[in-house]
């Protein structure tokens, strides 16, 4: 106990620098208009303001993107509330009641709640991450190659089979993201892979190109069609942005009991926001003496989503930072970017820079208290920015992920994979391929690889080794097991 919080100590002293304050503030501001803009969400909102972190130093720029996903977590639930369309998948729940509260003359009441049921959820998912994490992270020393070998397998089947869709498809999703990894010279045997002949792709494919077209410059293809939408706000009627004792005490009990379930869902490799949220207002829904409110504005039903959603973000923080494994598709964003500034997340980053991993632990403190106090005051000016043309807002994003991408390697030709990606995501999102799982599997495609290619040295060759070792036949069971049940359940769903 007295080591977690001497660490935590440490953290702080990272943390309330004057510049990454400065920066916990920006990044959560930015994060936050990101998040309530309609089609956008976290992961966009990342993929689009990495390039603001060049030239930091990793600590400042880890706070910082940390800082953006908190930001855009609040945030997600405002268009929700306002306009009845969501921020992104995991702010649909704050449809169910938050657009009805508005339509019933409560949107004030709908704001600050769902400002302050963010706060609660974030702060009770941090309590949780910070005793969590020490102990995780010392655990993960015990991990070799072939512990993290199947470490990662567990991860990317799991990101697949306990998302929603096809397995199929995720699984598609998967064997892309690892042939885009290897794309260039093999560094063991020399010899090009999946190059065409194209001398830029002997050196590989940069993962924040492929992010921000998979993301930013991909949205802006998706939204094309509503380039003439303009969404009507009448600040006059939101009213004061605060709610009542009463209605607080209403909200206390399913914030409270709501939160540890978001964070516990986020832990899990492919769960996410959007289960988060939709399985706690099935269970506030089902738990509620007057069930027959929720749907219809009942404030309850707005703030325990909210809660969860938010706790389920510091959740999956957790795999990030003790095992260097994206718990969500915004993660894997952050943890491509971090290993491009020379950090690799995972249990030597709390043994050989504590000062790190603890001050961005710290970072989410501060930025939990600073996202309340720029979410409430003001919330309304904030809302306006909703009013804001598709046909201003699309060509501003695409030029940000353009200038982002060139930025990046001073290269022309990025433009071009830029395009290519964009085009496959929005041809993705068409066939229903999930992008998340792609996205995972580019991002540990390399150590896969390489934890694999260790592991057959250690053995020689004897693929035994990964049902020898106790803890590599424990994740490997998990794996076949939640591949097992996947199939069940949709065989189920398909009968009935």
């Amino acid at each position: 106990m007295d080591a977690v919080f001497a660490n935590l100590a440490l953290g702080f002293q990272t943390a309330l620098t004057a510049t990454n304050v400065l920066w916990v503030f920006i990044g959560g501001f930015l994060g936050t208009i990101m998040g309530m803009l309609p089609g956008l969400g976290p992961a966009t909102g990342v993929a689009i303001l990495i390039p603001i972190t060049y030239g930091m130093n990793p600590t400042t720029a880890l706070i910082t993107m940390c800082a953006v996903y908190y930001g855009a977590m609040f945030g997600g639930s405002r268009a929700s509330i306002m306009i009845n369309t969501p921020g992104d998948a995991s702010a649909i729940v704050s449809c169910f009641d938050g657009y009805p509260m508005t339509k019933n003359g409560q949107a004030g009441s709908a704001l600050a709640i769902s400002a302050i049921a963010s706060f609660i959820g974030g702060t009770i998912g941090m309590i949780l991450l910070v005793f969590l994490t020490g102990p995780i992270a010392s655990y993960a020393f015990k991990f070799g190659p072939v512990e993290m070998f199947s470490l990662l397998m567990f991860a990317l089947t799991a990101t697949v089979t306990l998302s929603e869709g096809s397995i199929l498809k995720g699984f598609i999703a998967v064997a892309i993201g690892f042939m885009i990894s290897t794309i260039g010279i093999d560094p063991q045997t020399g010899i090009n892979r999946f190059t065409l002949g194209v001398e830029p792709l002997q050196d590989g494919v940069d993962f924040l190109v492929v992010m921000i077209g998979l993301y930013a410059v991909c949205e802006v293809f998706k939204n094309i069609k509503d380039v003439n939408v303009q969404h009507k706000i009448d600040s006059k009627t939101i009213g004061k942005v605060w709610v009542s004792w009463a209605d607080f005490k209403k909200c206390l009990i399913p914030m409270l009991r709501n939160s540890p379930l978001g964070f516990f869902i986020g832990v899990l490799p492919g769960m996410g926001g959007t289960i988060a949220t939709f399985m706690s207002y099935a269970m506030e829904k089902s738990l509620s003496k007057t069930p027959e409110r929720f749907g219809k504005g009942a404030i309850e039903g707005l703030a325990a989503p909210e809660a969860a959603n938010n706790s389920c973000s510091c959740g999956a923080m957790v795999p990030l930072l003790t095992l260097g494994i994206p718990g969500s598709g915004t993660t894997a964003v952050m943890l491509g970017a971090l290993m491009l500034l020379g950090v690799r997340p995972g249990p030597i980053l709390f043994a050989q820079y504590p000062e790190i991993a603890w001050g961005v632990i710290a970072s989410l403190i501060v930025g939990n208290i600073a996202l309340l106090v720029i979410n409430l005051p003001l919330a309304i000016p904030l809302v306006q920015l909703l009013r804001i043309p598709q046909r201003i807002m699309l060509p501003l994003i695409l030029g940000m992920g353009f200038m982002g991408a060139y930025f990046l390697n001073y290269s022309a030709f990025d433009f071009i994979l830029v395009t290519v990606f964009a085009l496959g995501g929005y041809m993705f999102s068409k066939l229903g391929i999930p992008i998340p799982p792609l996205v995972l599997a580019l991002i540990l495609g390399s150590s896969t690889e390489q934890y694999f290619r260790n592991a057959m040295t250690i053995a020689n060759s004897d693929l035994a080794i990964f049902v020898e070792k106790p803890i590599s036949a424990v994740l490997l069971s998990m794996a076949a097991i939640s591949f097992c049940y996947a199939l069940y359940k949709r065989r189920k769903v398909a009968t009935e």
